[in-house]
């Protein structure tokens, strides 16, 4: 067991297409080359087409393959995963699961689906750094990720765009005349 304890993230859509995929290695590790996902994107794109044949449509919602525990939920047309280590704890991941897929939803008012993901990509995103750095898990409270992501900014800005344009009008009709004025 050691902080690095996810190995990669990733969301598929209903034909097993990647939305997003990230994956991780520590950095102290040595990498080998025959059981990491690390090695170039054409590995990765094979492990998710083969995992993504395993999970479609089934009941379950953890499995054992390929020397990883896979996490994952499916929805109406995409599946979130959460990748760990086969000697990880268990429990952790799955806390880290259910911060992910809690945390989208909090932040994905209308849902989790492919449109809505890829309309807030930028929140997605957020929420997954907020959740893991580096294969660190950091935060697994679905509401304190939530919060920091869809923060509201600190100063209270309100723009009127009539008053602003009408401002815009009036200053520039006032200098006009004050140029006009000058020239004659």
């Amino acid at each position: 067991m050691s902080l690095y304890s996810v190995e990669g993230i990733l969301i598929l859509d209903s034909k097993g297409e990647r939305i997003y995929g990230k994956y991780y290695n520590p950095p102290h590790t040595h990498v080998d080359e025959t059981n990491t996902l690390i090695t170039s994107n054409k590995v990765q794109l094979e492990f998710e087409k083969q995992l993504f044949k395993k999970t479609y449509k089934k009941n379950s919602e953890i499995i054992l393959y390929e020397n990883h525990l896979i996490l994952y939920k499916e929805y109406t047309d995409v599946t979130l995963y959460l990748i760990g280590d086969d000697n990880e704890n268990e429990l952790i991941l799955q806390a880290a699961f259910d911060a992910y897929k809690n945390s989208l939803e909090l932040v994905l008012n209308n849902g989790i689906d492919k449109k809505n993901i890829q309309e807030n990509y930028d929140l997605v995103l957020l929420t997954i750094d907020e959740l893991c750095d580096n294969g660190i898990i950091l935060e697994t409270d679905p509401a304190s990720i939530a919060s920091r992501v869809t923060k509201a900014p600190e100063e209270n800005i309100t723009l009127d765009l009539d008053k602003g344009l009408l401002g815009a009008w009036g200053f520039a009709k006032s200098k006009f005349q004050e140029r006009l004025q000058q020239g004659l």
